[in-house]
This record gives structure tokens, C-alpha cells and sequence, in this order.
């Protein structure tokens, strides 16, 4: 029986890959700055993975986007406090330059922010199966399809 290749999570998950099997792009395109780009595939192209488990799965990433976002500006102030120094002083400005910068940097990244929590939010319900191929997938138990795209 051939070796299936070993892949790993971060990586997966950075490039917006299904859970399941790792493989397919659980998008419909793959540049996050194109119109439309936070469609996803129903199921995924490879394994046939389902991506959306129930109705309204996504609400949570709402929470999983902020704090990608917290991230992003405690390093940008991280970053900006060893680059260039922020003192809180009345004759200071600098910390309102780093606002500006966050928050332009922040607006840059929205796309990548909200496909990367939508990838992050399936992995973590959805388990990798490195042979999935030899598994059959289950039917998701909670989804009722007369209630699909009720919103």
C-alpha cells in the first residue's frame, strides 16, 4: 500500500486547505483581494468534506477574527516600539502615528484576517483523517437542508 504524504496543520490551514484531507482549497478562488473571494466550495473538491457542518457555522468566527486582529496590532506595536520608540508623554505624538499605521495595516489584511478565521474555525471541527481515502465520510448529523440559505 503506498505512503500518503504527511501534511501538516499550520500550513494547511494558512493556505485555506480542507481539514479532512488537507488537499483541497476550501475557497473558490485563491487570491483573498478578488471579488467574491470569501465564497466557499460546498464540500471540498478533493475528499468531499462538507463546509458548512450546520446552519449559521460561521457566526463564531467573528470571534476567532478579533483576535487574529489583537494580534496583529500588539505585534505592530511590538514591531513599532523596538523600530522606532513610543514613549507616552504629552509632547509625544508617535503612538498616534502607530494608530494610523494599525489601523491601515488592519484594513490592508481584512480578507486574509477573514478567510484565515473561516479556515481556522473548520479545523478546529473537523478532524484530520490522513486516510480519508479508505474512511467513508459520514453525513453531517446537523444540517437540514430546508433551512439552507434561509439568512
Amino acid at each position: 500500500m503506498p505512503e500518503t504524504k504527511k501534511r501538516y496543520y499550520i500550513p494547511s490551514v494558512l493556505a485555506n486547505k480542507c481539514p479532512r484531507c488537507r488537499e483541497g482549497s476550501i475557497f473558490t478562488k485563491t487570491n483573498a483581494y478578488r471579488k467574491k473571494s470569501i465564497e466557499m466550495h460546498e464540500h471540498c473538491p478533493v475528499c468531499g468534506q462538507p463546509t458548512e457542518i450546520e446552519v449559521g457555522f460561521y457566526y463564531g468566527t467573528g470571534y476567532v477574527s478579533y483576535a487574529l486582529s489583537i494580534a496583529v496590532m500588539v505585534s505592530s506595536f511590538v514591531a513599532w516600539k523596538v523600530l522606532i520608540g513610543v514613549t507616552f508623554s504629552i509632547d509625544d505624538n508617535r503612538i498616534f502615528y502607530w494608530m494610523g499605521t494599525a489601523t491601515v495595516l488592519l484594513f490592508a489584511l481584512q480578507p486574509v484576517l477573514m478567510r484565515l478565521s473561516r479556515s481556522l474555525w473548520l479545523s478546529w471541527f473537523v478532524k484530520y483523517d490522513p486516510k480519508w481515502k479508505e474512511h467513508p465520510l459520514k453525513a453531517p448529523e446537523r444540517i437540514v437542508p430546508e433551512q439552507m440559505n434561509n439568512w
